[in-house]
Parts: structure tokens; sequence; C-alpha cells
């Protein structure tokens, strides 16, 4: 028997592909530090522990559709200190992010359709898009200038008739890159001239830098019906486990499509949605001391990847997360050698090679994604292993 040829076209994640070479890694003692994923080490807040201790039901029932009414009430409480005005109808609970990325392709797009998007770009992206048989169309980026958002031109030479959608992500996975209020215009532009979609993955609006200012793409007023916003609270409050996300729009249409698939999956998570709502009571202080701690980690990781011969990275204004270039001809090669064949002191790294962040093959291959998710004594560590290892690497 063969698989479909669906699943064929869809790559192994870079994030976990080397999963495998990691765990024979700790079976031969090994401790590995995890920089391959965005994984928080930081502390779920104690109010969203304690919801679930709190949970007075006699069953673990299914929940509405489109998510509880109350976490959709705290959303669009949430949205509007950001100056978005959403309604709780039009936002809708999803099962995390994925979930929502997948169903608005499946939505709003037809089989061949296209979806233009910067590359480097979250690799999961790629295979949503994939699985409902849309086409991936990559605009190019430069590490050398930060990954900045190509100019309106470069996206406009690639819409054709099949062209449906750009979808963004700011603070950007994988290069951590904030797109600024003129580039996020540019795009405003083009999406109502061509009719287009723009999606825009938001889920580290939080997690800006350096007094950097921040606009979503709900603030782009000529385009409000265009926009669909995804999020989650994987991220924001450390709850990647509980699987919460959603869509807003003030698009009708699709929110009516969008609730066929989520009706036939019946519900979002009920214990999530439980977690998630009762997070909200963190207040801005968590959410302060979060993104402290993320620029303080930052700092230490750019500059420590910095001091190593041949390495260059540009300093990321959003998300935690880095592409970095090596001095190396595969990163891939590289990444896998360092869980084989690599240690210092009993210890290694495990980055996530670059190449599967791009959608144009061969670009990327002396890249990595480097989340800065673990505290800055293990960051130092995992430089210094880094360092060593690029050294021994060249000598081989």
């Amino acid at each position: 028997m063969k698989v479909s040829e669906r699943i064929d076209r869809i790559a192994y994640s870079p994030i976990r592909k080397l999963a495998p070479l990691a765990d024979a890694a700790k079976s031969r003692g090994l401790k590995v530090f995890h920089l391959n994923i965005g994984q928080p080490d930081i502390h779920t807040p104690d109010c969203g522990l304690a919801s679930l201790g709190k949970i007075d039901r006699k069953v673990l029932e299914y929940s509405p559709s489109d998510g509880f009414l109350s976490l959709r009430e705290r959303l669009s409480a949430y949205y509007s200190g950001y100056g978005l005005d959403f309604s709780p109808s039009e936002i809708i609970v999803t099962t995390g992010a994925s979930e929502a990325l997948m169903f608005l392709f499946m939505t709003c797009m037809d089989f061949g359709d296209e979806v233009i998007m910067a590359e480097p770009t979250y690799a999961n992206y790629l295979a949503f898009a994939a699985a409902a048989g849309v086409r991936a169309v990559p605009v190019g980026t430069d590490i050398r200038d930060g990954f900045a958002l190509p100019s309106p031109e470069a996206f406009e030479r690639l819409i054709t008739p099949r062209t449906k959608a750009i979808l963004i992500c700011s603070p950007n996975n994988p290069s951590g890159t904030l797109y600024t209020p003129e580039e996020l215009r540019g795009l405003e532009d083009i999406v109502r001239r061509h009719g287009l979609y723009l999606f825009s993955d938001e889920v580290y609006r939080e997690f800006i830098y350096d007094g950097a200012p921040y606009m979503s793409a709900g603030h782009l007023d000529a385009i409000r019906d265009n926009v669909v916003i995804v999020d989650s609270f994987s991220k924001r409050f450390s709850e990647c486990g509980i699987r919460v996300g959603c869509i807003a729009t003030r698009n009708a249409e699709v929110r009516a499509g969008m609730m066929k698939l989520c009706q036939a999956r019946l519900s979002p998570p009920l214990l999530g949605q439980i977690v998630a709502e009762a997070s909200f009571d963190a207040g801005k202080d968590y959410i302060a001391s979060v993104i402290a701690e993320y620029s303080a980690r930052r700092d230490t990781l750019v500059d420590g990847l910095r001091s190593i011969p041949g390495v260059f990275v540009p300093k990321p204004s959003g998300a935690f997360y880095v592409m970095a270039e090596l001095p190396v001809d595969d990163a891939e090669k590289f990444c896998s050698w360092c869980l084989t064949d690599f240690s210092l002191e009993g210890e290694t790294v495990m980055l996530s090679p670059g190449a599967g962040f791009y959608i144009t093959p061969g670009v990327g291959r002396k890249q990595v994604r480097m989340a800065y998710v673990i505290n800055q004594k293990a960051l130092d560590k995992s430089v210094q292993i880094l360092s060593r290892a690029l050294d021994a690497y060249s000598r081989r």
C-alpha cells in the first residue's frame, strides 16, 4: 500500500526531525541543550494552573464549536487593549494556532490556489499548505538586513490569478523580525487592490524589545474585511500544551465557512480553554516580567554568537528566536554531528537546521534557528559548546 501524494509532499519538521539523534545522545548520558524548539521554560501563570484544581464539573463536556463565550469575551477585552475592536462573535477559538491556519487555508482557498509568504518562514505553514492543497509561494528576505519585509513591488510581482492570500508573522518566527508600520501599510495597498486575504500570525505580539513600535494587521482600516488574525496562548502564557488559539476577523463569510470545520471537529479543548481564560488574571505584571527576561536572554545569545568567529546573526526585535549563519557548508549535517559525534564535558546542543524554514530549495543551508527559551546560564553554556563544536568541525 502507498500513502498519499499529499503526504509525500510534506517534509519533516526541521524543529523536530533530529529528535531521534537527541534521544540517542541522552541515552549515552549526554545533556542536550534544546535550542531547537520554542518551548519556554518560564512558568505558566499560577492562576492558570490553579484553575485546573477548581473544576467543579461532573462531566467534561464538549464546549461550543467556536469556544466558550466567556473566553471569547476575555479575548475581546484583551484585543481592545491593543486598539483592536473585535467583538466576541468575531472570534473563533481553535485547537492552537495550528488548527486556525489549517482551517483558514481550507476555508479561504481552493486546491491549487497560492499563498505568498516571506522566507524563511515557520516550517509548519508549509505542512498546512500542502495538506490543504495550497501552493506556498516564497518572497525572499536577506539575513544581512535582518530579514526585513520585502518591498510591496516584490510581493506584487508574484501575484497570479491563483493568488488568494498573503501570510505574515510579526514578530516573526523563525527570524524574530518585527515588521514596521510602513511595511504593513505597503501590504495593505496590495491586498486592497488585488482583493486578497491577509493572514496575520500574531502569537508573539507581546514580545517586542527596545521600545520598537508595534502595529497589528488589524489596524489596517482599508482592508478590515480582508484581515484574519491568528493567535495562541502557547507562548504568551507559556502554555504550549493546552492547545488553545483563535482567529479574529470581521469577515462574516470567513467565520461562517470556518465554523463548518469547527463543528466537524466538535470543539476546542475543554480543559485548555479553562486554563486560558484564567490565565488572563495574571495581568500585565506577568507579561512585563516575561518580556524583560526574554530581552535579557536575547542579548546573552546574540552577544555570545557574535563573539564566535565566522558567525553572523542579526539582532531580532521580537519573539524569542534568532536565525544565525554558521561557517559551515551544510548546517543540517553540522547539527546532526553535534548530536552524534560531539560533546563538551558531557554536554551538547540541539539546533534547528535553517534550510527547513525556506521554500526555495538550497537556500539557508548555512543557517540555523535558535530559540532563547532556556535560562541565561544555559544559553552561555550553549554558546561555549557551539563555539568549540564549530572549531572541532572545521578541523575534522
